[in-house]
C-alpha cells in the first residue's frame, strides 16, 4: 500500500509542479520574455516517470485520473519534458534519508557551493 500511496502522492506533486509552471511561463510572456522549448523536471518515482513520459500507458487507479491526465497533457502538449533523476544525484535525499556523513557533506556542498 505504501507503493500507491507513493505514486498518488509524486503524481499530486507533479500536477503541482505542472500549474506553477504553466503560470510562471504565462507571467514570464507577460513580461515580454519568451521561452523556447520546454521545461525539465525531474522525478526519482520511475513508474511515475513512465506513465508520464509513455503515451501508451494507461492510468488503473482512478483517485490519481485528475493529476495523472494533467500532467500527461502538459509533457504530450510539449511545456514540460520529465526525466529520472537517480537517487545519488538527488538533492532533496538529504531531507528525506538518514545519509552517512560524507554522502551528507557531499550533497550539502552541493547546495551551498
Amino acid at each position: 500500500m505504501v507503493g500507491t500511496s507513493t505514486f498518488g502522492s509524486e503524481f499530486v506533486a507533479l500536477k503541482m509542479v505542472t500549474e506553477m509552471n504553466e503560470g510562471l511561463r504565462y507571467k514570464l510572456r507577460m513580461f515580454g520574455i519568451l521561452l523556447n522549448g520546454p521545461a525539465n523536471l525531474f522525478c526519482d518515482n520511475e513508474a511515475v516517470v513512465h506513465n508520464t513520459t509513455i503515451p501508451e500507458l494507461t492510468l488503473k487507479k482512478k483517485h490519481n485520473s485528475i493529476a495523472y491526465h494533467r500532467v500527461h497533457e502538459a509533457v504530450a502538449a510539449g511545456v514540460m519534458r520529465i526525466a529520472k533523476e537517480t537517487s545519488e544525484m538527488n538533492i532533496a535525499v538529504m531531507l528525506t534519508k538518514l545519509l552517512p556523513g560524507p554522502r551528507l557533506k557531499e550533497l550539502c556542498e552541493r547546495v551551498l557551493f
